[in-house]
């Protein structure tokens, strides 16, 4: 019988082993190598009679640079080959270790080659999201260009299709911001964003020489640079290299640099350079800018006592090396007369918008020089100085017809005649800014002196300052204007009644009205947005929002009536009046909802 049959002993070692898994082998057939990126140079088995012959088709690996006939000479020269039964079993992974997963990523950019050319014409195709669905590798760019850069490299780890897509998108990128804490992530962001023409960055570590040099390396067509400090961050460019950076950048156009305290001078040469802002500059003991397109400046300085900028020189040099400046704004305590008569000698005919903060020394004469000087201002910031209604009147009678925004604000001598005269003369005003320049707070007598009589001598002594109990003078305010947009009246302490009608007001600011009486208070603004109330008074924030939000108005009965055609008496509409009434309400145009703001 066949189970008296003796058993082989092979067979019976095969019986016993486990049946291992059917699947292929990683290794060629006929020469052992890894079939990974393999053109085997074995011949394969001898077509049978009858048969033609199958052409051998061989894959092409994935970066192949080898000439073809060098490839053919290799070939050749291959002779020992060692078959797969031959071939010594690879060692077994050590227990509990992974093999390691190395991936190498080739960045091949447009110039090396025409393959990657081709490859971003047909776009990266279809991209799986996983669960068996797919999108248009087009989509996922269009998505992933909307995320910030910490967002697509976070996606570039997902899969082959999201890295191409990801890739797109740097290659693509035109403007980039970006919070960094070194040099690193910039250098390594900017090399792979080749068309990189806007940059804006918050560094939360110190800057210096350094990181000019990185983004001049790797920006080459680099045409906006904003660079701005966040918490204790330091930057401690100085100004020669700021001045060879410009010079070498010969296509940047905007350049804004924030915490300009390590400058020291500044010389700058540019003929790209349109926009330039310097913020937190200190004691510049040379200023020239040399940039005939310069249309905007913009010079920061802080409040420090021991500033020694001259800024009668700098004014004076404008004219001859930006003369076609249009927008300028200055803030210095250091600002005076004498720099806004410089100013006026720069002959700076084009001059659209002029800022001169901060500037308690500039009084009505010149404001008589900036009238002489210019006659087509749309922006004038005189905030912190020290004019008067006069120089308000010369304002109005000057610019009637340009003037768009004012801002006075920290104007104490300015009362509210003054705005009042302001916002009537000027019909196209859209914003206006007072702020702090009508207060209540009385002035404490300075110190005097007097002689005294001590032990038979007589010796200079000072008197104290004497505060005398005086009763604020309080002022009221009328705004009618038919096309103010934004009124700020901040911290006007003195301001006790205010009557407000602008049909196009959207922003009102109250902060700090604190002798605003709620009773005499009217807002008619029809389309107004926000009002900011905070520091207020709780009767006068309860007026605001009975006038602004009219929150009783659905409390209040509402009896529609009519009158009959002689004007004798009042009768009620007809119900299917009402009705109608009712519809044209609900179908007509929504009323603006209104934010009181608080805080």
């Amino acid at each position: 019988m066949a189970s008296d049959a003796p058993v082989p002993p092979a067979a019976g070692a095969a019986a016993t082993q486990p049946v291992p898994k059917r699947r292929g082998s990683y290794n060629c057939g006929r020469c052992g190598l890894p079939k990974k990126g393999h053109v085997c140079p074995v011949p394969g088995p001898a077509a049978k009679a009858g048969e033609p012959p199958q052409p051998q088709n061989k894959p092409r690996r994935a970066l192949q640079f080898d000439d073809p006939a060098a490839a053919e000479a290799a070939e050749e020269a291959v002779v020992d080959a060692v078959p797969l039964a031959m071939a010594p079993p690879l060692p077994p992974p050590a227990p509990g270790r992974k093999r390691a997963r190395v991936e190498v990523v080739v960045d091949v950019e447009r110039e090396e080659g025409e393959e990657a050319d081709d490859e971003d014409d047909e776009g990266p195709g279809w991209v799986e999201l996983g669960d068996g669905r797919r999108a248009p590798g087009e989509v996922l760019v269009e998505v992933l260009r909307r995320l910030a850069p910490r967002g697509v490299a976070a996606a570039a780890g997902v899969s082959r299709g999201w890295r191409d897509c990801a890739r797109r998108v740097w290659r693509g990128a035109q403007e980039v911001r970006l919070r960094a804490a070194g040099v690193g992530p910039v250098g390594a962001l900017a090399a792979r964003c080749p068309a990189l023409a806007r940059l804006v960055l918050r560094m939360d570590s110190d800057v210096d020489a350094t990181m000019l040099a990185c983004i001049a390396f790797s920006c080459p067509n680099l045409q906006t640079l904003d660079i701005s400090m966040a918490n204790s961050a330091v930057n401690r460019i100085s100004g020669d290299e700021l001045s060879r950076f410009v010079s070498e950048k010969r296509v940047i156009s905007v350049l804004k640099l924030d915490g300009c305290s390590s400058l020291g001078f500044l010389n700058i040469s540019s003929s790209s350079l349109s926009t330039l802002w310097l913020s937190g500059l200190c004691s510049l003991t040379k200023a020239v800018m040399n940039c005939p397109n310069l249309n905007e400046l913009s010079l920061d300085f802080p409040k420090q006592n021991n500033d020694s900028t001259d800024l009668v020189a700098l004014m004076d040099s404008l004219g001859r090396t930006c003369p076609n400046l249009r927008n300028m704004h200055i803030s210095s305590i250091c600002l005076c007369n004498e720099a806004v008569f410089a100013l006026e000698s720069a002959n700076l005919r084009g001059l659209c918008m002029l800022s001169l903060v901060l500037g308690s020394k500039i009084t009505d004469a010149a404001v008589a020089s900036i009238v002489r000087s210019y006659a087509s201002l749309e922006l004038l910031d005189l905030s912190g100085s020290s004019i008067t209604d006069n120089g308000l009147g010369m304002i109005c009678n000057a610019f009637p017809d340009t003037l768009t925004r004012l801002l006075m604000a920290l104007c104490p001598n300015i009362t509210s005649s003054g705005i009042q005269v302001a916002a009537a003369q000027l019909p196209l005003l859209r914003l206006m800014d007072c702020g702090k320049s009508i207060c209540a707070n009385p002035q404490p007598e300075a110190g005097r002196s007097y002689f005294g009589v001590l032990t038979g001598g007589i010796k200079f002594c000072s008197k104290l300052p004497i505060q005398k109990k005086q009763q604020p003078t309080y002022q009221k305010l009328i705004i009618k204007h038919s096309s103010l947009k934004k009124l700020s009246l901040w911290g006007c302490s003195a301001i006790e009644a205010l009557y407000v009608n602008c049909p196009e007001l959207v922003d009102l600011n109250l902060n700090s009205c604190m002798n605003l009486h709620p009773e005499r208070l009217l807002i008619q603004c029809p389309k107004l947005k926000d009002v900011h109330v905070n520091g207020c008074r709780d009767m006068l924030i309860g007026a605001i929002r009975n006038q602004v939000l009219n929150e009783f108005a659905a409390v209040e009965p509402r009896l529609p009536c009519k009158r009959l055609a002689d004007g004798s008496k009042r009768v009620h509409v007809p119900h299917f009046m009402i009705e109608q009434l009712e519809e044209q309400e609900k179908w007509g145009s929504p009323k603006t909802q209104c934010t009181v703001h608080l805080t």
